[in-house]
């Protein structure tokens, strides 16, 4: 059988329409009572434990990633495994966000005295505020839905859909109530180009010492150039007797230079180079320093200290070869 692109394109809005509309339904569906579970949650003094098998194992697995990467201290498990020694892993201290649909899961019911004895209160997430998963748990979370997306209305799609949005919307209310920052998400993100971003400084990645471009004030134009290429930054900074930065020269204050048929034999430095320059203190952020190199349109900065000496450079390929661009 051939199907059009036309059928294809339909299905998918089809199902999306139907999701959405059970995201919606569980917009309106909400009351004091995920309050109370937030309140619960911010109290506990242990762990998040997250439960479940089959589909909703799966979603459980994603909800418990995302508390856990969110200030929320979190694990998942397997409500089959817990029968047979996982049950270990849980102690009063935690509180169980149990998760099934029908609310009648097997395995999971099974779990239900065991959490009662260790004394671990229990949150459930079902489809059905009449089972007795719902009935058991201290707190009732309903993410019920009309249909599923399948047009069987077998295969679980808006039902998981649903349960990992109210899994999401748990994860940020805790966030926020806690205060979570963008420096708290990067601590347990620290790979990668998401933690480079977030967590690395200037410091980390800038040239110092004799890697420093630096010439002094009267430095006649010829000697700077050889200063940049050693040092290969495409700028120098240009010092007082004091050592205090007065200027910069970049590679397009040499080609402005060229183009005024400036003789790099005779020229003292100071004549060419840029006066109003942009340098930053050591201790920011790279990825803040990036931004201000992106607004202003320039390639590299100078960091200086508080008498203003430069104590490191870096340009746009430090920021590559470190992951922040």
């Amino acid at each position: 059988m051939v199907i059009s692109e036309e059928t294809y394109i339909a299905s998918a809005r089809r199902t999306i329409t139907i999701e959405k509309e059970a995201i919606e339904a569980l917009h309106d569906a909400l009351d004091e009572n995920f309050s109370k579970v937030c309140q619960l949650l911010m109290q506990c003094k242990g762990r998040i434990i997250i439960t479940g098998v089959g589909k909703s194992g799966h979603i459980g697995r994603k909800i418990a990633a995302t508390l856990a990467s969110t200030g929320t201290p979190a694990f998942f498990v397997h409500a089959g495994e817990a029968s047979h020694g996982d049950m270990g892993m849980i102690t009063g201290y935690d509180v169980i966000i149990a998760v099934s649909y029908s609310g009648r899961t097997e395995e999971v019911i099974r779990l239900l005295p065991l959490f009662k004895r260790v004394g671990a209160p229990v949150i459930s997430i079902t489809g059905n505020r009449n089972s007795v998963l719902a009935k058991e748990a201290e707190f009732h979370l309903y993410a019920g839905v009309k249909k599923e997306a399948c047009p069987l209305n077998l295969a679980p799609t808006s039902s998981t859909t649903a349960t990992l949005v109210m899994g999401d919307a748990l994860a940020i209310a805790l966030l926020e109530a806690r205060g979570f920052t963008r420096e708290d998400f990067a601590l347990s993100h620290p790979a990668g180009n998401l933690g480079a971003r977030l967590l690395l400084k200037v410091d980390d990645i800038m040239h110092e010492n004799e890697r420093l471009p630096v010439v002094p004030c009267g430095t006649l134009l010829s000697y700077a150039l050889l200063e940049m290429s050693s040092k290969r930054l495409g700028m120098t900074a240009v010092c007082d007797v004091e050592g205090r930065m007065v200027g910069v020269f970049t590679d397009g204050d040499l080609r402005r230079a060229i183009d005024q048929h400036t003789d790099p034999r005779t020229t003292p430095i100071d004549e060419v180079m840029t006066r109003n320059f942009i340098a930053i203190s050591s201790g920011m952020l790279a990825a803040e320093a990036l931004n201000i190199m992106q607004k202003k349109q320039i390639n590299g900065l100078f960091c200086i200290d508080d008498k203003g000496h430069p104590v490191g450079a870096f340009n746009m390929l430090d920021l590559v070869n470190a992951g922040i661009l």
